[in-house]
């Protein structure tokens, strides 16, 4: 015979592991097909004795950064962020006044800044990212993050983060992952900060990046950025950094433009369980609808190919009951 009390705290533990066992992991995805996908793949990956299991050594999931994890229209945000670095820095460059692209920075043109092609923005990227050591390059952009505010929403960009990828990133960690972010942004412009918004540890960060040089400044070993390209982390380029890098094929990736196309390929097409994923930016109510016709964020080839290679497309409007955390509030 069990005495009450013994009873009473069988069932109390009973029903606290049932509990435990019923929370969801990721409540801000409405209960869709797409929600379903990625449970249904985590559990065959992760259960020992299965077709499908994968070692927690070979659990790598990758995710782009613009546009994947946090807002990319209507333009990239260190795009903004050198913008500003432009504006700093115009007194100590008078000619940039009479220079594209600087000279249409200089004289507020938003329409002409926002359709920068590739060249204009990496001639920015030299010009105002260089000159100075990481570490004060990375005490700019955490000032600059402090301050800036996106001129939609009116918050800063750490803010406009997708909480729902927030939660699958938790999720897939909770299950073993380890989780890189795999961007065609700048590496040491993402570090500093991605530890604390999502988790990512900055030598989990992949990025393009400048060359470095290391000096000796007043007997101080550093590294110096000087304006020439090192990596472009897109496209073809992402296979090629996550190779270099984590020197393991991920498993999963997740992408949301033509950019992320090579690496969606990298990681799927291959023997094993595989899952590629595409945020596909349908809401333009709660953030922005865009695809095939973007400038910042094209998804055109990639759309086509999540067809062929079924891959999963996560519809924003209908997949995600919130879009940024402040939804929460």
């Amino acid at each position: 015979m069990i005495a009450g009390g013994t009873l009473g705290l069988a069932l109390g533990l009973t029903c606290s592991f049932s509990a435990l066992a019923e929370v969801d992991p990721l409540p801000s995805w409405n209960a869709t097909p797409t929600k379903q996908a990625i449970v249904e793949f985590v559990g065959r990956v992760t259960t020992a004795g299965g077709p499908d299991f994968v070692a927690p050594t070979e659990r790598i999931a990758t995710f782009d950064n613009d546009g994947t994890l946090w807002v990319e229209q209507p333009m990239y945000v260190q795009l903004a962020f050198a913008l500003d670095r432009v504006r700093a820095m115009a007194p100590l460059h008078p000619d940039w006044a009479y220079m594209e692209p600087f000279q249409s920075v200089l004289e507020g043109d938003v329409e002409a800044s926002a359709k920068m092609d590739e060249h204009d923005i990496v001639q920015l990227i030299m010009m105002t990212h260089a000159g100075m050591t990481n570490d004060e390059f990375s005490k700019i952009v955490t000032d600059w993050l402090t301050t800036a505010r996106d001129l939609r929403f009116k918050r800063p960009y750490t803010e406009l983060v997708y909480q729902p990828m927030l939660e699958l990133l938790s999720y897939l960690r909770a299950n073993g992952f380890k989780t890189f972010i795999v961007s065609g942004g700048g590496v040491e412009f993402m570090r500093p900060w991605t530890e604390k918004v999502y988790g990512v540890d900055p030598e989990q960060v992949i990025g393009s990046s400048i060359k470095t040089e290391f000096r000796m400044r007043d007997g101080i070993p550093t590294l110096f950025r000087v304006p020439y390209l090192n990596f472009i982390d897109d496209k073809a380029g992402k296979p090629a950094g996550i190779n270099e890098a984590i020197g393991r094929r991920p498993i999963a990736a997740f992408g949301n433009s033509d950019g992320d196309l090579d690496m969606l390929q990298w990681t799927t097409i291959s023997d094993g369980a595989r899952f590629g994923a595409i945020v596909h930016h349908t809401d333009a109510e709660r953030e922005y609808a865009y695809d095939r016709q973007s400038h910042f964020g094209r998804l055109d080839v990639a759309l086509d190919a999540a067809v062929t290679n079924r891959w999963t497309v996560i519809d924003m409007k209908k997949d995600w009951k919130v879009i940024f955390p402040f939804d929460l509030r």
